[in-house]
């Protein structure tokens, strides 16, 4: 079922404009949307009253850091899945092992336990393993959603007919050129849209770099609430904050899904 949100989005174009272009359109407008948001969330937040708007730079500060924990573990997540799903198709035992030991540990503990760790535990496994409080809640995001990430790519390489690698192979090309050209384009237009909605989801899991101090959208709240004793304008107002994020953020995932849709199958 098309979203409707994009839909509306969409219909806002020439009607003579293709799909793909319409989406491409939709995802530069949508992208130049969440920077100018970025830069400029601070103005609207000062108009609001106290708490809001004396704390506003504090609130726009900590909106920026939950934008670039998602966009540096997403990246990063995208990688490591792509990494585990090959693994857990390899013909390799030691490989689908390691794979599959990784996607069990990451999706088998909470993520909170992963946080801490990663801050916490690691230091004391290895003193050349401590890190920063950005870079470690960074870590443990793109692992864990890397895992999630696996099983959604691995499903979209096994959904690949098998008939198109034997063709491939008839035709004398080799296993990364079958790899490249046919396997995983198929595959990750297959991917797109569990990808997609692993990405969102790690938008709103990045509040649990709260817990060891970054200062993220949730830590900022939390700090206003704490000074002020105001908790219901400062819930409203992180709840509005990530919802404008996820909003944004859900357009441009939902343009990207479009953009590789050549087949027309989402309408």
């Amino acid at each position: 079922m098309r979203p409707c949100a994009v839909d509306r989005f969409l219909s806002l174009w020439p009607a003579g404009w293709s799909r793909q272009r319409k989406s491409s359109a939709t995802m530069f407008t949508a992208t130049v949307g969440l920077l100018l948001i970025l830069w400029l969330i601070a103005i609207p937040l000062s108009w609001a009253p106290a708490p809001i708007g004396n704390h506003a730079e504090l609130f726009a500060q900590g909106t920026r850091v939950t934008v670039e924990l998602t966009v540096v573990a997403g990246l990063a997540g995208v990688v490591l899945g792509l990494l585990a799903a090959l693994g857990k198709t390899s013909r390799l035992p030691p490989l689908r092992w390691l794979a599959g030991l990784y996607i069990w540990v990451m999706r088998g503990t909470p993520l909170l336990v992963q946080v801490l760790a990663v801050y916490f535990a690691l230091p004391e496994i290895h003193p050349a393993l401590s890190l920063g409080e950005f870079s470690a809640a960074c870590v443990a995001l793109a692992l864990n959603v890397g895992a999630y990430n696996a099983e959604a790519i691995r499903s979209g390489l096994l959904a690949v007919p098998k008939g198109q690698i034997e063709a491939a192979k008839a035709l004398g090309l080799s296993k990364w050129h079958t790899f490249i050209d046919i396997t995983f384009p198929q595959a990750f237009k297959i991917s797109l849209p569990p990808l997609v909605n692993n990405i969102v989801a790690l938008l709103k899991d990045s509040s649990l770099a709260f817990t060891i101090g970054v200062v993220e959208l949730t830590n900022a709240g939390s700090q206003v609430k704490s000074s002020t004793f105001q908790a219901v304008p400062v819930f409203i107002a992180t709840a509005v904050i990530y919802l404008l994020l996820t909003t944004v953020m859900t357009q441009i995932s939902d343009a990207v899904e479009r953009r590789f849709d050549v087949e027309g199958k989402l309408g």
